[in-house]
């Protein structure tokens, strides 16, 4: 009972979490509209004539209180494309392609089979063509969802380990981490994308004699200038850091929680425990990191073990063994292979 109610509170925050950043998009984003034009007024000098501090600011002011319904539109349009177009923009960085029964029958078989016994909507399979061993599923509804493994993934895991990782995944689409995950995703990129402009103009855009264009307002119009463009850059950075920080807010609870979701769906922890195995070490994948937070292991963590997006996998099997029951088998490599021969992960 309690691990179910646990589990519930999981799933009423991360809709909760999905709402408030749905929600916070367009506040941000007409802040950074504002910060934008401070940074326009402070280096352009298109304030002359006005009070030499606070007419960047004024002017900033005049000009969001004229496209803040554009910005609105602007933040509705970017919801359109994200909601129609997310997860061709995510196969686009990944290199996904999606496959049906007959050209993967086995993984479509054993995600169906899974499927069936709970009575879950089968999700879209996918495939990227890379020998890293992870998994990653995507979707904001039914009907969207859509499970993506690699193809070094299913050359590396039996069928039981292969069957326990799209349980995995599987349980991130029915505790509503996917579509979190996508939202923040879509959130933390579009705010990365102009921070990063923003930060790239004022590097490339001030003028060789330092500072602003000053007009009539002399010494004192470069100062307040200066000023706004201190400013704006400050906001804009807020706005970045914001983003970043609901990046790594994401509840690394969620791995926990799937890994004991895939146990309760294929009743075979040791499975899961030795997938994990082969996964640790060999999952780094060529993708955008905001997209890495999606799979079943990121091994590029930032600013240390503090914001990794993902728990240890020694902590996962720990966790596994410890209230699943499942066994740590240490793997050995064959006493001798034949020359030649694939030895696997373990070779």
């Amino acid at each position: 009972m309690g691990a179910a109610y646990g589990l519930q509170t999981h799933i009423w925050n991360n809709n909760w979490k999905t709402v408030l950043l749905m929600a916070g998009f367009p506040v941000l984003l007409i802040l950074l509209t504002y910060a934008l034009f401070l940074l326009y007024a402070g280096f352009s000098g298109a304030t002359a004539g006005m009070d030499p501090v606070a007419g960047p600011f004024l002017w900033a002011a005049d000009a969001l209180a004229q496209a803040w319904p554009f910005a609105l539109i602007g933040a509705a349009v970017w919801f359109a494309i994200a909601y129609f177009f997310y997860q061709g923009i995510i196969d686009a960085a990944t290199g996904a392609k999606k496959v049906d029964r007959r050209a993967e029958p086995k993984l479509y078989n054993l995600l169906e089979n899974l499927c069936i016994s709970r009575g879950i909507t089968m999700p879209a399979l996918r495939i990227m063509e890379t020998d890293a061993l992870n998994a990653f599923a995507t979707g904001l509804h039914k009907g969207q969802y859509s499970i993506t493994v690699t193809r070094g993934l299913m050359n590396a895991l039996s069928d039981e380990e292969l069957e326990a990782v799209l349980a995995h995944e599987l349980t991130h689409i029915r505790n509503a981490d996917v579509r979190l995950l996508v939202i923040a995703v879509v959130f933390v990129g579009i705010f990365s994308f102009v921070g990063e402009m923003a930060f790239r103009s004022m590097r490339f855009g001030i003028p060789s004699g330092g500072g602003s264009r000053r007009s009539s307002g002399g010494r004192d119009s470069g100062g307040g200038a200066l000023i706004a463009i201190v400013v704006a850059l400050a906001i804009i950075a807020i706005a970045y850091a914001l983003a970043i920080v609901i990046r790594f807010s994401l509840s690394r609870r969620r791995e926990y929680l799937a890994d004991a979701g895939a146990v309760e769906l294929t009743k075979n922890p040791d499975a899961m425990i030795s997938a994990l195995q082969k996964i640790s070490g060999n999952a780094s994948v060529d993708a955008p990191s905001e997209v890495r937070e999606m799979f079943i292991e990121n091994p590029h963590s930032d600013f240390a073990s503090v914001f990794a997006t993902h728990p240890p996998i020694a902590k996962r099997i720990e966790a596994l063994a410890k209230f699943a029951g499942g066994r740590i088998a240490m793997p050995t490599a064959p006493a001798e292979a034949p020359v030649g021969a694939k030895t696997g992960p373990w070779g």
